[in-house]
């Protein structure tokens, strides 16, 4: 039986499905092989030689393969038709290769179908090619060039920036344009104008509402009208006049559907109807693929294969009437960049099978199948026919006029099934309009003025950054899902009710990188790499010679920074970001001039901890700080900037600071010879403005030594630490290792006894081995369908998890626990199960495995 490999699991079930009997299709779990994030991986004085190693998570899969093709010497790779799923065939056969699972006799394939049905799958069998290799080529060059700039550039960061994490090729240029966009909103300078409206009555007495257009003879901009006073007198000018109609103009009006979708305008469209995140989006779309219910979802094409075309018009005459399909299909023409990934548009499989009719029980899956199947029939469906009605209304003496605007839907056409969202909605007045004649004369019901302000341009949703970003030429369809959800992971960037918005530390990565690495985070200079990329998968291009070209110069950009003082770079992020950080007063006075001392220069610091902070030149002398940002967020600490004395305790003076990680206690002052006076954090359960000095001794008492453990004689004791009270069983505090075990108060840090400390130790040690006090379960899921073994919903002390065996996997944020699925809960613990996989690989190399192990991974973009 020949071996088929595709990627997961669910599409081998599928593909088996169809295959029947005399094949074996197994699955290669994505990527078998990866650069090993270490230097050298990538080495450009070795003509770009890269060294690639199979995961550990990876190498049972592989050898799964290697097993099955000891029983039948044929080879098909199935793997997904995109520059990615290339790569794996590429990969998996030289991997194969190395194993000598592979030998001179044994044929491989490569066959791709754009959709997991038994005609399709059938018929991609019939047609076997093999890799292609400059499809091939153009993933390693990304894969180099992904690597060369994380791995060169984020460790220059690291060092010059504390507390940045990363940079990659197209993440950080994405993320400059919402840095960008959050710069425009906040040098945006509202202005002011007002409109005037009037609803009117015609002489049957039906009304309408009509707007001021014309003004002492003269047609209105939209600013001509600045003031409540020149409102008023509008509001005079029409009220002092008779009105009647001076004509009615009814044009007829055609709206089109949009094309089918592609990648970004599913991803755009679910943003907008649903809310949906680009990651969410497609592996929505990546488990309706796999279950044979819609095509590859992956695409730049917007074309239709012309079977496909047949049947969505025989669904629409069968559902909604002969009157809704168009006398000729329609086309729609492809204007992706690149052709290799041009593949059919995203539609159903079947164009008959309704969101109701899906074997699933997924919410996801169903509105977003119920998305693509709308706007595939609507795509094919009749333009909708309208009639437009402009009705102008004036004064005799022509020094006023008004006009009201309606629409009438003649014939709904494609607008029966589907109407595409819109990012920003504008005004459009779709109102029906009463019967109304040249000369009618118009009764003025009421005369209302209204004040408006322009808005700053909008914060990007991840539909609206994926638009931008596709008409820039950053990024392709199979990235964009990952690069905008990597400057979230990275914490870049925060949504908020589905806007982005720049984080500080993203601010300083890209004010760093427009700064010292301007042509590497351009708009111009990303898309045209992007065409270069585009035109070796297309065989036009030398892919080494794209990489040489690009390392020539980056290396040497690399270089230039080596030399570079963090306090200059600091400087000139502080001029970068002075709007920001140091907006201009009120009263015109200096911004940077420290509010506390009068005479220092604020400025952006960094701790050696990681993040950024604004404090005063005076320092120490000055102890002003406050957050990272623009100023004027209240502070509620009721700490003064040069603290505040609480007063004295044996001989010592007791302090309340504010630092930047929050208020502080401090026992006495800094000086020569104690340089680190003890310090202890005020508790978020102990207002700071309230603090009295018995309180602060109680603070700077800690960590307490509760005493000796009765069984092994190690010291117990009772603390405060990052995550809240605890008491800590080790020779020392600030040991690692012992055993930690949470206390319910704060209070109970300095009563808590030997007796009741003992007994939370062993609980905890208990917990730790699955015995003692377990965690609570919420649902019970049933049986792993492949594996066995049963998958429960848990109750965790960081929010719910999902527990497989030993696999837990916690819930996405905002993850309802009683709305998961079996499916999903299997795809977050087979992520988990792949991590930890990685994490197996590392600490076995510490014990001495032959194979180097890889160091922390480089970003990549």
């Amino acid at each position: 039986m020949p071996v088929v490999v595709v990627e997961s699991p669910a599409k081998a079930k599928t593909i088996n499905k169809y295959l029947g009997k005399n094949y074996t299709v197994l699955a290669s779990y994505g990527h078998v092989r990866d650069l090993p994030p270490k230097d050298g991986s990538v080495d450009p004085e070795a003509d770009f030689e890269m060294l690639w190693e199979v995961a550990s998570d990876s190498r049972k899969h592989v050898k799964a393969i290697a097993d099955a093709l000891k029983d039948d010497n044929e080879l098909i790779l199935a793997t997904d038709p995109d520059r990615e799923g290339e790569a794996i065939s590429w990969h998996l056969q030289e991997a194969l290769t190395q194993r000598k699972s592979i030998k001179k006799d044994t044929p491989v394939s490569r066959v791709v179908f754009n959709a997991i049905t038994k005609s399709a799958v059938t018929e991609a069998m019939k047609n076997p090619r093999q890799v292609d290799m400059p499809l091939v080529e153009a993933y390693l060059a990304r894969r180099a060039l992904d690597y060369l700039v994380g791995f060169n550039l984020s460790p220059v960061l690291w060092r010059k920036l504390p507390g940045a994490k990363s940079a990659g090729r197209v993440q950080s240029v994405t993320l400059r344009l919402i840095v960008e966009r959050e710069m425009e909103i906040e040098a945006f300078r509202n202005r002011e104008y007002w409109s005037v409206k009037a609803l009117l009555a015609t002489p049957r007495g039906q009304e309408l509402e009509a707007r001021l257009t014309v003004l002492a003879g003269k047609k209105l901009d939209k600013f001509d009208i600045a003031n409540a006073t020149q409102a008023e007198m509008a509001v005079q000018a029409i009220s002092s006049r008779d009105l009647k109609v001076k004509s009615v103009e009814a044009k007829p009006a055609t709206r089109n559907p949009s094309a089918p979708f592609m990648t970004s305008t599913l991803q755009q469209e679910a943003s907008r109807k649903f809310g949906m995140g680009a990651r969410q989006t497609m592996s929505t779309a990546q488990r309706l693929y796999e279950a044979g219910y819609i095509t590859y979802m992956r695409t730049d094409g917007i074309d239709m294969a012309p079977e496909a075309v047949t049947a969505a018009r025989e669904a629409i005459q069968t559902l909604y009437g002969k009157d809704y399909v168009p006398a000729s299909p329609r086309l729609y023409k492809n204007k992706a960049k690149n052709a290799q990934e041009a593949h059919e548009c995203i539609r159903p499989t079947d164009m008959m099978t309704k969101a109701t009719d899906l074997q699933t029980s997924d919410a996801d899956q169903r509105k977003l199948y119920d998305l693509i199947w709308k706007r595939t029939l609507a795509c094919q469906m009749e333009s909708a026919r309208m009639e437009r009605t402009t009705v102008d209304i004036g004064s005799a003496d022509g020094q006023v006029e008004l006009r009201a605007t309606g629409q009438v839907v003649l014939f709904d056409g494609f607008l029966k099934v589907y109407e595409e969202g819109r990012d920003d909605v504008e005004d459009e007045d779709d109102n029906r309009l009463p019967q109304i004649d040249d000369g009618d004369a118009m009764v003025k019901r009421s005369v209302t003025p209204e004040q408006h302000f322009t808005q700053p341009p909008p914060r990007y949703t991840e539909a609206t950054l994926v638009k931008r970003m596709e008409e820039l030429g950053i990024g392709r369809p199979s990235t964009y899902a990952s690069i905008v959800t990597t400057i979230q992971d990275r914490e870049y960037v925060r949504k908020d009710k589905n806007r982005l918005i720049p984080e500080d530390k993203g601010r300083l990565v890209t004010a760093f990188l427009e700064n010292y690495f301007r042509k590497y985070v351009g708009y111009d200079f990303t898309a045209d790499l992007e065409d270069q990329l585009d035109n070796v998968s297309a065989g036009d291009a030398d892919y080494k010679q794209v990489l040489s070209r690009f390392w020539r110069d980056f290396s040497a950009a690399i270089a230039e920074t080596a030399d570079l003082r963090i306090t200059e770079v600091l400087e000139k992020i502080n001029e970068v970001l002075e709007p920001h950080l140091f907006p201009p007063t009120e009263d015109g006075s200096d911004p940077r001039l420290c509010p506390n001392c009068g005479a220092g220069r604020l400025s952006m610091r960094t701790a050696r901890s990681g993040g950024a902070f604004i404090g005063c030149s005076n320092y120490p002398e000055c102890r002003y700080t406050r957050a990272f940002g623009p100023p004027g967020e209240e502070d509620d600490s009721g700490i003064p900037p040069d603290g505040k004395l609480l007063g004295e305790d044996e001989g010592d003076k007791i302090y309340a600071f504010k630092g930047r990680f929050g208020p502080y206690v401090q026992r006495g002052e800094v000086t020569e010879d104690n340089k680190k006076p003890p310090r202890q954090s005020i508790p978020k359960e102990w207002p700071a403005e309230e603090l009295s000095l018995p309180q602060a001794v109680k603070l700077l008492s800690l960590p307490r030594e509760i005493g000796a453990h009765p069984e092994d004689g190690v010291t117990v004791w009772a603390n405060i630490g990052r995550y809240g009270p605890y008491i800590k069983h080790a020779t020392s505090t600030s040991d690692r290792g012992g055993t930690n075990a949470n206390l319910e108060g704060i209070e109970e840090v300095f009563t808590v006894g030997m007796n009741r400390a003992v007994q939370l130790l062993a609980e905890k040690v208990a917990s730790r081995g699955g015995r003692g006090a377990a965690a609570k379960t919420l649902r019970e899921l049933g049986e792993h369908p492949k594996d066995g073994g049963p998958v429960s919903i848990m109750e965790g002390k960081y929010g719910p998890y999902v527990k497989w065996e030993k696999v837990n996997a916690t819930l996405p944020k905002g993850g309802d626990p009683e709305a998961l699925t079996m499916e999903a809960a299997l795809e977050l613990i087979e992520a988990k199960a792949g991590k930890k996989g990685k994490t197996k690989r590392k600490a076995t190399a510490r014990k001495g495995a032959k194979k180097e192990a890889p160091a922390k991974k480089a970003a990549q973009g």
